[in-house]
């Protein structure tokens, strides 16, 4: 049994850890059930639950979560539309978040799949101060896509 300042009181009945709890006006509750004898201890169940909620609250806010970003790219994109695509990318990258590049392939242009390999290699020099690949460039039905990742490791926390 522990009272509300955190001293031992020894081994008590249930009865009798219920009377010292009703006189200090608190609750008890059964900390450690598994324990031979189990521990109880004396506590304002409303503040001890709300701090404990605050708590998981704090540590859920600090974790951060890692996204997939999707960019996708066509074989006749103008170099002005690629650089518009590749400001979004860094920011993406600046928020801690992968990003997948992919190139897309319509109609005819999978007879040219050496085009698309090559604005693939054209984005990863503009991008190679900031990003590195985390997954090889894969071909996989109409689209060529690579995995990039944020290469700095001072990436901005999403969670303020």
């Amino acid at each position: 049994m522990i009272d509300e300042n955190g001293s031992q009181l020894g081994v008590l009945s249930k009865q009798e850890a219920l009377k010292a709890a009703h006189e200090a006006g608190l609750d008890l509750v059964e900390v450690s059930p598994e324990a031979n004898p189990p521990v109880a201890k004396i506590i304002d169940w409303g503040k001890y639950n709300y701090q404990r909620t605050k708590q998981l609250q704090k540590n859920k806010r600090k974790t951060k979560t890692s996204e997939l970003r999707q960019m996708r790219f066509g074989l006749k994109i103008s170099d002005h539309d690629i650089s518009v695509k590749l400001k979004k990318v860094n920011s993406f990258l600046l928020d801690g978040d992968k990003v997948r590049l992919c190139i897309m392939y319509r109609g005819r242009e999978l007879a040219h799949k050496e085009i698309g390999y090559k604005l693939l290699d054209k984005l990863l020099v503009q991008l190679q101060d900031q990003a590195a690949t985390d997954q090889q460039p894969v071909f996989a039905g109409r689209q060529l896509s690579v995995v990039i990742r944020s290469s700095s490791q001072h990436a901005k926390s999403k969670n303020p």
